[in-house]
């Protein structure tokens, strides 16, 4: 089970599905070349699979599938064996992969209290639907700036430095 706490109220939900896992773990393996590593791209990003997020006042603590801290934010990422097991400082960057148990908490809580928070760039991605829609914080609301779907190369906000081949996202 994943454990979050939501606008104070304890929220479960199963691992992910199988759809849920493959996609989420393309889109670290893709994005991390060029934006953790700097191989074809150009670096400069921290990348981590589920990190748990402690943000706001309560606190809220959520796991976002994948989320994305540029470096000069977040230097020290791993840290020693004392350094905590969450993370206390909004990503700039969340994608959400969305299935039928987490779709609702991801468009209505999740993304609130990501707003809240002042992260700048959040994906939802639906892997079988094969979409992704981006959003943008902007003057107070979130904006979607694209829907892109199926096999398409697209350059994807904030990692538009390179082409994301979809047909690759949704592979096996």
């Amino acid at each position: 089970m994943v454990a979050q706490i939501l606008d104070g109220e304890l929220r479960l939900s199963p691992r992910p599905a199988r759809p849920h896992a493959n996609v989420a773990t393309n889109l670290g393996i893709i994005l991390g070349a060029p934006f953790k590593f700097g191989t074809g791209g150009p670096g400069g990003w921290v990348l981590i699979y589920e990190p748990e997020l402690h943000l706001g006042p309560r606190p809220d603590k959520l796991v976002p599938d994948l989320a994305g801290w540029r470096r000069e934010r977040l230097p020290r990422a791993v840290g020693g064996d004392d350094a905590p097991a969450h993370y206390g400082l909004a990503p700039d960057w969340v994608c959400e992969v969305l299935s039928d148990r987490t779709r609702r908490r991801d468009k209505g809580a999740k993304m609130r209290i990501y707003a809240r928070e002042g992260v700048r760039h959040l994906w939802h991605v639906d892997p079988v639907a094969r979409t992704i829609d981006l959003f943008r914080f902007k003057d107070g609301d979130w904006i979607l700036l694209h829907s892109f779907s199926g096999e398409e190369r697209v350059r994807a906000e904030p990692f538009e430095a390179i082409e994301l081949d979809l047909a690759l996202v949704w592979s096996e």
